[in-house]
């Protein structure tokens, strides 16, 4: 068996192609770092940092025994507070696309289109002033009872699971507000596939002025009818109003009928409504008055799942490239989202960060986001080899062969995932590992409280 000290000269070998030393160093000047030669320079920081994580964030105590080298935790503590947050960004971005280039999946296109799927994810921080005014923590928590939460939005690519960026901010924070800044990742004709929560006016304009494909479940306010040439209201307002007639029970939809494309298959026009609070009054105004969107819906016939019936809104208006079918399927593939941040946050124990400051906090969740690509990275190596798509690939076999391999060691069979599309489970656990009482007042109180029952004693 390797020594654990090989996986630091793996790590190096296995990112040089995608993020060579120099590329380290770039990204450092671009961003206005300045440093001075010491031994935890830009370039070791960064791949210590990358090994720390990849063995489950280990304590940076533990830092010495995986390296085999003298790295004094205050040292390496230091040495990753002088890099910038843009740094590591930068080098996500520059490393995901690529690894993507290199080595895409041979089903890497949807109908002709590279597919991305967004989603939003959360992690729990260290109870520090900085990151609870930074991040906040859920109202339902007393104060000095709970902990800061940053919110974390992902851009994958569908087919690989690779993640192009990872964005992080404060708690309560609409994750449509945020996701422009991975708008310029996209490519003109790329696909953007998301939930609900991404599904608007605003955005699909937004990524229509830059020639790029949306999909996304619509909102659940609103309102889709199927009936040809059915009447719609122009004029926006909160409450929906009603309409007159036969269908006086109903809301009215804004939007127009266009034509049919088949059964819950239909082209309409969607007019702007009111402005988001995100965005200011010039570029509100600088969007068209109307957008055509195709609005489809599909029964799912798996049994036991909580959502039976979904509606798509989508730029894709063709019915002869973009089947209604093929749409259904790509649909399914946005679940897989869900599956890669469990990857991060269950696999690499990413629930819970240890940084002290929410710059910190941010830094840690990119390099995790670096881990995560790594791994995907021998996922869709052993896919190919193995002749299976890369999400079959067993995420933890892989951070098993990562953390084990010698520099140079061929990469291995790896275990591969049953295809077991119909499997549902209750959402129950049944070890109670968690037997202590939960905090209700903050530690400080809780302790003097103590004191004086030792003293009555």
């Amino acid at each position: 068996m390797a020594s654990v000290s090989g996986t630091l000269q793996r790590i190096k070998e296995d990112l040089e192609p995608f993020l060579p030393d120099e590329s380290i160093l770039s990204a450092c000047r671009e961003a206005g770092h300045r440093w001075r030669e010491r031994e935890l320079g830009p370039v070791r920081t960064v791949h210590l940092f990358i090994l720390q994580v990849l063995n489950f964030n280990t304590a940076m105590t533990h830092l010495r025994h995986l390296a085999k080298a003298a790295v004094a935790a205050p040292a390496y503590c230091k040495a990753r507070m002088r890099l910038p947050l843009e740094v590591f960004q930068a080098l996500l971005a520059q490393s995901s696309r690529a690894m993507l280039d290199a080595c895409p999946p041979p089903d890497s296109l949807w109908c002709g289109l590279r597919a991305y799927l967004v989603d939003g994810s959360s992690t729990i921080a260290p109870d520090t002033p900085d990151s609870q005014k930074t991040f906040g923590q859920p109202e339902g928590c007393k104060q000095g009872c709970g902990f800061p939460v940053p919110k974390l939005l992902g851009l994958f690519d569908a087919f690989s699971g690779l993640m192009l960026q990872a964005l992080g901010f404060a708690l309560y924070t609409h994750e449509q507000s945020k996701v422009w800044m991975l708008h310029p990742l996209l490519k003109a004709g790329d696909l953007l596939v998301g939930d609900r929560g991404f599904c608007s006016f605003v955005h699909l304009v937004m990524l229509y002025s830059r020639r790029v494909q949306g999909l996304f479940r619509i909102h659940q306010r609103q309102i889709v009818d199927f009936r040809p040439r059915r009447r719609h209201r122009r004029n926006y307002c909160k409450r929906d109003r009603r309409a007159k007639g036969k269908a006086k029970d109903k809301p009215m939809p804004r939007s127009r009928y266009v034509r049919r494309l088949g059964k819950h298959d239909q082209v309409v026009e969607w007019f702007k409504g009111n402005r988001p609070q995100w965005m200011d009054e010039q570029q509100f105004a600088a969007l068209p008055d109307s957008l055509l969107v195709r609005e489809l819906r599909f029964v799912l016939p798996s049994k036991g799942q909580r959502t039976l019936c979904v509606t798509i809104a989508t730029t894709l208006l063709d019915p002869r490239l973009y089947p209604k079918q093929k749409i259904a399927e790509l649909y399914g593939v946005r679940w897989r989202a869900e599956t890669h941040f469990a990857e991060l946050k269950t696999t690499l124990k990413m629930r819970k960060v240890k940084s002290q400051t929410s710059q910190g906090v941010l830094k840690e969740l990119t390099v995790y986001a670096l881990v995560y690509n790594l791994v995907h990275r021998v996922m869709v190596k052993a896919a190919e080899a193995q002749g299976v798509e890369p999400h079959r690939i067993s995420f933890v076999d892989a951070v098993r062969w990562l953390l084990d391999a010698a520099p140079g060691e061929p990469l291995a069979q790896l275990l591969v995932v049953p295809h077991r599309p119909d499997r549902h489970e209750p959402r129950v656990v049944k070890d109670r590992q968690d037997t202590y009482t939960k905090m209700t007042r903050p530690r400080s109180e809780l302790r003097t409280a103590l004191k004086n029952q030792e003293k009555i004693a």
